[in-house]
């Protein structure tokens, strides 16, 4: 039986929820994301595109290139309340389905076309998200997640694509190969310094050169150039919360060390959540005195995955926590409330250099090992740091930024 992959996603999701909250912004160009000048524009209209405006881009160099455009900060729990209305929706609809960000997802119609038909299916549970959350959502349908991922970029926006079985290959061979997943601006550019330019030179090419010029990666993304993909659908479920506690082998005072070690934790759990595609709402510290007698406290938090964010607040509440003389036994700290998304929703309050801080610094620890690089007030904390990653198992966080 072939297999039959929907692709959906939702069209330029940050801006949508905008414009459906206040319809003055309808076909007006529209920039979400930090409004100061260095800002990072983490949602961007279509209109404002004809000017070279993407996100992942300086708010400063937006405003620039296009400046009519409306610049609006945006605020994170509203977009979440949104991407909850929608993953209820199609949770309602299907029995397996993958969210593997705030706005998209991958839903497995195996077998469906025996009792009623997938593309209408498909087509049906668009227009019922559609018409219950007010958003426009794109598809794409084939026979495997890669090729229907490419169709529903094809089809945007607002639209829909259906790849009929056997015409993966011929369906990309006219596109650019920066159209396929894994070809960044990196590879994207190497493959352009060799001619390759469109998908169907990169089907003609042997495999083994492939290889040669791109390495290990060069099998994968040329199975993909030929529209071949086996990955499967991970079944969606959330995670609830994530923690970490130490237990000292001799109770403490040590102020400096309890800081330490609190910061390590904040650290190595804010990675996880990037590492599982998660973003926390709620934050909390545990302490255990010497007389065995443990206190937490916690806070609501605007949901993020950012060190920088999230580690201030843990030694914030560790200092309201910590009200009696007493030594301390353990320690802990504790991320719960969390949600699919990635660090392309907290870009309202940081810039650009604080984004490509935290990119390449994931990309060391994703390359070398979660403990291959770590603040040095972190150095004497060893045991907090470790490669285990909480969500193994869950969609990996993609690194760059997304093209909504």
């Amino acid at each position: 039986m072939n297999k039959s992959i929907l692709h959906m996603d939702l069209d330029t999701f940050f801006v949508s929820v905008e414009r459906l909250l206040d319809t003055s912004l309808l076909k007006k160009p529209l920039l979400v994301g930090g409004t100061g000048d260095r800002g990072v524009v983490a949602a961007c209209s279509y209109e404002t595109r004809k000017f070279g405006v993407h996100s992942g881009m300086s708010m400063q160099m937006a405003k620039k290139l296009c400046p009519e455009a409306i610049s609006i900060k945006g605020n994170s729990g509203t977009y979440m309340k949104y991407s909850s209305q929608v993953t209820e929706i199609i949770k309602s609809e299907v029995p397996l389905f993958e969210k593997t960000s705030v706005d998209e997802f991958y839903v497995d119609l195996t077998g469906m076309d025996r009792f009623y038909g997938n593309y209408k299916f498909a087509k049906e549970l668009r227009e019922k998200i559609i018409r219950e959350s007010g958003l426009p959502i794109s598809f794409g349908l084939s026979e495997n997640k890669v090729v229907s991922k490419v169709a529903t970029g094809e089809a945007k926006p607002n639209n829909q694509i259906k790849i009929d079985y056997g015409f993966e290959k011929s369906f990309l061979a006219p596109l650019s190969v920066r159209k396929i997943p894994m070809v960044g601006k990196s590879v994207g550019q190497t493959l352009m310094n060799l001619g390759v330019f469109q998908v169907n030179q990169l089907q003609e090419m042997p495999v083994e050169l492939i290889v040669s010029v791109l390495g290990k990666n060069g099998h994968k993304i040329w199975e993909r150039a030929n529209g071949i993909d086996t990955s499967p659908i991970v079944p969606y479920s959330e995670r609830k919360s994530i923690s970490i506690e130490r237990t000292y082998d001799r109770d403490t005072i040590d102020m400096e060390k309890l800081k330490n070690t609190l910061s390590a934790m904040g650290e190595k759990l804010a990675y996880q959540l990037r590492m599982g595609n998660k973003l926390t709402g709620n934050v909390s510290v545990r302490i255990r005195y010497s007389d065995f007698k443990t206190y937490s406290k916690q806070i609501k938090v605007s949901y993020t995955n950012a060190d920088h964010i999230l580690i201030p607040i843990i030694q914030e509440l560790f200092k309201k926590l910590h009200t009696r003389r007493l030594l301390i036994r353990l320690v802990g700290v504790r991320f719960t409330d969390l949600v699919g998304g990635h660090y392309q929703i907290d870009l309202f309050e940081d810039n650009e250099k604080t984004t490509n801080l935290y990119q390449s610094l994931d990309y060391i620890r994703n390359r070398f090992g979660c403990s291959s690089v770590f603040r040095a007030s972190t150095l004497g904390v060893k045991s907090i740091r470790g490669n285990r990653n909480p969500f193994d198992g869950e969609p990996p966080i993609l690194l760059a930024h997304r093209k909504q």
